[in-house]
């Protein structure tokens, strides 16, 4: 289920997705319980971003993020930032979206952020291992342009 890439980060999965087509459409089984990449279940949101738009960076010191891009083309950007992990300050580009359908976990202390490509929006459902707690937010913010991590998102 997971793919390997070189620049893979430690801890996040990537799962292809499978289109059951016939001639009224598609079915496209999402996330599932025996996927066995959630730990528990928190709470899904549903964003939408406007093409050009580059939402980054933020991360997470308890909660895992399960992406899914169910229109639209995104390039996506993880870095590590976790100082025990074998991948610390690697950065990984994942390209997903309605022409590449995947699911992406995301774990605690990895950086994730995206870029929308073409000129559709990107909608994009996210499920996590907790519910947000406006009074507690689990989530901090570093600038898309951050020279910690350095990444170029005009490169493609």
């Amino acid at each position: 289920m997971n793919v390997v890439e070189p620049e893979a980060i430690e801890g996040v999965t990537i799962k292809p997705l499978i289109r059951h087509c016939d001639e009224r459409g598609y079915l496209l089984e999402v996330a599932r319980d025996d996927d066995g990449l959630l730990e528990r279940f928190g709470q899904s949101t549903f964003t939408l971003t406007y093409p050009g738009v580059i939402k980054a960076f933020h991360w997470h010191r308890k909660q895992h993020d399960l992406w899914f891009v169910a229109q639209g083309e995104a390039r996506v950007v993880l870095h590590d930032l976790r100082e025990d992990s074998p991948t610390y300050r690697r950065t990984q580009v994942i390209f997903a979206g309605e022409h590449l359908p995947l699911i992406i976990l995301i774990p605690p202390g990895v950086a994730h952020g995206y870029q929308v490509l073409g000129d559709r929006p990107v909608c994009l459902f996210y499920h996590t291992t907790y519910s947000y707690d406006p009074s507690s937010p689990d989530e901090e913010r570093i600038p898309y342009d951050d020279p910690s991590i350095g990444f170029d998102w005009d490169a493609r």
